[in-house]
């Protein structure tokens, strides 16, 4: 398994190794050694999983209260995944990496807690499952809109067009009016 550094510090790419040959193939997915190795969480108290058509954006969200990190990964389909760090006092503060994450390539994203996320279904449909360090906590769920223009995320629309977006989600807040957490919160780093 390969652990990859990303342009914002704490947010890794992780690459199974996948082992095939004329039946099929086998890849390790998860390895609470290598993750503990790699300064990654070993333990993960929900998996989510859903279902979106073309076109269809979700995000940015986060949780106050009850943080969670996210181990994203594709099931099938393709996306472009988002993550933004909403960690004051982070060096890398209201800053965004995408990245595109299809089915067949296996490929994870760790999202740690404190950063905001969203994604933007390129196919056709796409099953997207991630794996939670925190519960879902209703009270401190909060989104920030997709196209905030102080974020300025550069979401690849040309190929679907306008995004179809939630009322829930475009109702978010934009950035600089959003509820962050609190700079002493303790989530600067993977736990």
């Amino acid at each position: 398994m390969e652990i990859i550094d990303t342009p914002l510090r704490d947010v890794k790419l992780i690459r199974p190794q996948k082992y095939g040959d004329e039946r099929g193939w086998f890849t390790e997915l998860f390895n609470a050694r290598t993750f503990a190795a790699a300064g990654l969480p070993q333990q993960f108290v929900q998996d989510n999983q859903s279902f979106s058509a073309r076109g269809v954006l979700r995000g940015l969200h986060y949780q106050l209260g009850q943080p969670q990190g996210k181990l994203v990964r594709v099931i099938s389909g393709h996306i472009w995944d988002v993550a933004v760090d909403l960690r004051p006092g982070s060096p890398d503060f209201g800053k965004w990496a995408g990245f595109y994450l299809k089915g067949e390539d296996l490929e994870f994203v760790w999202i740690p807690e404190g950063f905001g996320h969203g994604f933007v279904v390129l196919s056709e449909g796409a099953n997207v499952l991630y794996k939670t360090t925190g519960f879902y906590y209703r009270e401190g769920e909060r989104c920030i809109r997709w196209n905030d223009p102080t974020l300025a995320i550069a979401w690849p629309l040309a190929e679907i067009g306008e995004p179809i977006v939630s009322v829930k989600d475009a109702a978010g807040n934009w950035f600089n009016d959003a509820e962050l957490p609190p700079a002493d919160s303790g989530i600067l780093a993977c736990p």
